[in-house]
């Protein structure tokens, strides 16, 4: 636990310099945008052609001005490689190979991946658990909550627009805190009655709604978000540490919770190393996506055997849902 106290720590230090880049920086990469549009682009940056032919493919939302930034962004690295510089960040990202549109494909491929998993999990979930077993309910919000987070993590890293890196914010923080509503429904079920339970969700239901509409109004303040994303993600994972250790003589099964939760917090070393992506398709980011795609196995597997558990101890009751 430790160890991912301080990673998040580190990361925190690190967000503020995420986004000063030397390659957007350069004199030479931004006479050679401004150039390129002068050259290729109306007034309104929506069309881009030589020789009188259209070089955009609409359906990709690559319009002039992108594809100037795009252009350029090659030309920068390469003149950056020839008098053996590092090679630059462009924006806060590191040049990708465009594939199919997509502005970072491996991201994209391991967050559907991810979604993936879930669907597949589900499924297994759905076959094993009774449909009156306690908490089923909780599970499933867990899941659609969780493929339409990843659904927009695919969405942001094929085109980074505004609206798409709000709603990639956004929905990630709302995973991240349905994690924390899920292990606070899991501790208190059985423990408080259902209006209270209704209370505490409707507390939660406002803080995301809360957090949405503040981003939404472009207050993208990237250390703020990091920094409450660490919070209660570190909030979360102690609570159920804790809540295994107690309760790992007697529901063996916890083990899959904290194994999902250490494993969450090494994988998360990815997040720290800082260097251009391999082969200019797989940065580090995207392999803590595809790393985060097996543990969903875990959660699930755990999930399966406490509303097992849950049943057997309770058994068939009504359904008590906040």
């Amino acid at each position: 636990m430790k160890l991912v106290i301080t990673l998040n720590i580190i990361i925190t230090m690190l967000i503020n310099n995420v986004y000063c880049s030397a390659g957007d920086n350069s004199p030479y990469y931004q006479r050679c945008v401004e150039n390129c549009e002068l050259l290729n682009c109306t007034r309104d940056g929506k069309e881009f052609r030589e020789n009188n032919q259209p070089l955009i493919n609409k359906y990709t939302f690559w319009n002039c001005h992108h594809e100037c930034e795009h252009e350029c962004m090659w030309k920068t690295v390469e003149a950056f490689h020839e008098r053996n510089w590092r090679t630059p960040q462009f924006y806060g990202k590191w040049p990708f190979i465009r594939v199919l549109g997509m502005q970072e494909p491996a991201s994209v491929i391991f967050s559907l991946l991810n979604a993936f998993v879930h669907v597949k999990m589900i499924k297994k979930f759905r076959r094993e658990v009774r449909s009156d077993s306690p908490l089923i309910w909780l599970w499933h919000a867990f899941f659609i909550v969780s493929v339409h987070a990843w659904t927009w993590s695919a969405i942001f890293h094929y085109r980074d627009f505004l609206l798409t890196e709000i709603l990639d914010y956004a929905c990630a923080f709302s995973m991240i805190l349905m994690n924390c509503y899920v292990m606070t429904m899991r501790l208190l079920y059985d423990k408080l009655p259902v209006y209270i339970l209704s209370g505490i969700t409707l507390i939660f239901l406002l803080f995301l709604v809360s957090h949405i509409g503040y981003l939404s109004l472009g207050h993208i303040d990237y250390g703020y978000n990091i920094e409450l994303n660490i919070a209660v993600g570190t909030f979360t994972a102690l609570c159920w540490f804790t809540w295994c250790i107690y309760n790992r003589s007697n529901q063996r099964y916890v083990w899959k919770c904290a194994m999902y939760l250490a494993l969450s917090g090494l994988v998360l070393l990815l997040e720290l190393i800082d260097s251009p992506p391999i082969l200019y398709i797989f940065d580090y980011h995207s392999l803590w996506h595809l790393s985060t795609a097996p543990l969903n196995i875990f959660i699930y597997s755990f999930a399966i055997d406490d509303c097992k558990y849950l049943r057997n101890e309770m058994g068939e009751i009504p359904k008590k849902i906040p």
